[in-house]
């Protein structure tokens, strides 16, 4: 079994389209979107769902108001910052003695007729770290699991699909992106497949790195333009600390003629081999509208025709 992750430095370069047009032509192979973040190979796919799991990303706290006494001792030992006054809520005074919000006060007033703001704690900007849990006087604090991130197994037209969906503005992107192909390795043994096709995410972020980690090859899919190369750079440069092989896809390659030659040059000089040069066709953009690959939209079209070529590639690079 043979595990191939189709990577790109940067968003739109065309890797999805890319790693679904693989998914029509490769033989005994199970599938998984490593873009947790910004998962998109389902729309392809149109999975149907068999199993579901919740992906805890950590733990928040929150402050529960009714034990509050506002003292500000959670606010003041916060490292993060994410604990402030409220903007629209309020408790009475007689809860609320605060040395940080009442510089000077030293004592509760005796009187309860003055409003004061609440503390909150902001769920994207704490880290779950517990210490206000801990040194709160009053137990006022409450850690929880966020549990707002999901992974799946299901069934497709191409095969077994893992993918996953992550709320906005959560964290551990790396530790699902493990999960999801831990349970993509998994299902491969067990069904006696030949190769996992993962689709992973842009960039060189921790998802990125969860992605290279022990995989077999990475199709790295460049975009010719000078962002594209610059990111593609960085990305060869990630994958080579990892001793994975590289093989390398333009595409859109008719787009920008120029800037395509200077990526071969820089593909040449790192001795990564370039194994497919795909021209823009309007195809492939009327396929994603479909909800098809294009292979399956147009299947003798010449790009389709380059992603069997790729795929045989790929294929050669395991024999040799």
């Amino acid at each position: 079994m043979k595990e191939i992750t189709v990577l790109s430095g940067k968003g739109g370069a065309g890797k999805t389209t890319v790693a679904a047009a693989l998914a029509s032509v490769a033989e005994k192979a199970v599938f998984c979107d490593n873009d947790v973040d910004a998962a998109d190979l389902h729309l392809i796919f149109q999975p149907e769902i068999k199993e579901s799991y919740t992906f805890s990303s950590g733990k928040k706290a929150a402050i529960k108001v009714e034990k509050c006494t506002n003292c500000g001792l959670c606010q003041e030992k916060c490292r993060f910052d994410a604990i402030h006054p409220s903007t629209n809520r309020q408790i009475p005074l007689r809860q609320a003695y605060n040395p940080v919000l009442n510089k000077g006060q030293r004592e509760l007033p005796a009187v309860n007729t003055t409003p004061a703001p609440i503390l909150e704690i902001n769920p994207y900007q704490c880290e779950g770290c517990r210490l206000c849990e801990r040194i709160c006087p009053e137990n006022a604090i409450a850690v929880t699991e966020n549990n707002n991130n999901h992974w799946y197994v299901s069934n497709t037209r191409f095969g077994i699909l893992v993918h996953a969906q992550m709320g906005p503005g959560e964290e551990n992107s790396g530790r699902l992106v493990t999960r999801v192909r831990e349970k993509t390795k998994d299902i491969a043994l067990k069904t006696g497949a030949d190769f996992i096709v993962g689709d992973g995410p842009p960039g060189i972020g921790c998802a990125a790195i969860s992605s290279v980690t022990g995989t077999d090859l990475v199709l790295l899919v460049i975009e010719p333009t000078l962002s594209g190369i610059h990111d593609a750079k960085r990305l060869a440069e990630l994958v080579g600390n990892f001793n994975v092989p590289i093989l390398a896809v333009i595409n859109k390659f008719d787009l920008n003629p120029e800037i395509s030659e200077d990526a071969i040059r820089f593909l040449s000089k790192k001795g990564i081999r370039l194994i497919g040069k795909i021209n823009f066709e309007k195809n492939a953009v009327e396929s994603m509208i479909a909800g098809q690959s294009v292979v399956e939209f147009a299947p003798e079209s010449i790009f389709s025709k380059e992603v069997r070529h790729i795929w045989d590639e790929i294929k050669e690079q395991f024999e040799t």
